[in-house]
């Protein structure tokens, strides 16, 4: 048997969000059982708008993030950094980046969302909200970051515009 040394963080850190993205999915899945979309989805939306501010702040605080407020784009990048360091698995391929000042871009690699791939086959993409951006759009609001996006959040954009990209502006002055 492998000891903790010898598999890696890195192993250690894919699978643990392996686990806990699958947590989520069955969570979702016997909540839409249970009570069906509508529901499922404002469980869903509730329950990561709780999370993520907790998350944020775990993320933060692991990576020695002590800044009272988050006053600058680089504070922000940080932090983005620090929350997705954690949570982001290789698996999820998907890629985030700062093409330019107070602008994050967001793109997935084709139609590989863990997300839109569970609805799929739980047969609900079409009435699906989506949870993905949803909780990074919770971190930027409970680090108190004002922001617009390019595309309105409402459904799952890679079943509804065949793929899912695009650009959060940050109100940095």
């Amino acid at each position: 048997m492998k000891t903790l040394e010898q598999i890696g963080t890195h192993a250690l850190r894919e699978h643990i969000i392996k686990n806990w993205m699958t947590h989520d999915g069955m969570w979702f899945f016997h909540c839409l059982q249970a009570h069906g979309i509508e529901d499922a989805n404002r469980i869903n939306k509730a329950a990561i708008r709780s999370l993520a501010a907790l998350e944020l702040k775990r993320a933060r605080t692991l990576f020695g993030l002590n800044m009272q407020s988050v006053d600058t784009f680089d504070d922000l990048k940080d932090i983005i950094d620090a929350a997705f360091s954690v949570s982001k698995g290789d698996f999820m391929r998907f890629a985030y980046t700062f093409p330019e000042k107070n602008v994050l871009h967001w793109e997935w690699a084709g139609p590989d969302c863990f997300a839109y791939q569970g609805m799929r086959r739980m047969g609900v993409i079409d009435r699906y909200e989506c949870g993905v951006l949803f909780r990074v759009l919770c971190w930027l609001e409970s680090a108190g970051v004002k922001y617009g996006m390019d595309s309105e959040l409402k459904g799952c954009l890679m079943h509804t515009e065949g793929r899912c990209a695009g650009e959060v502006r940050f109100l940095f002055p």
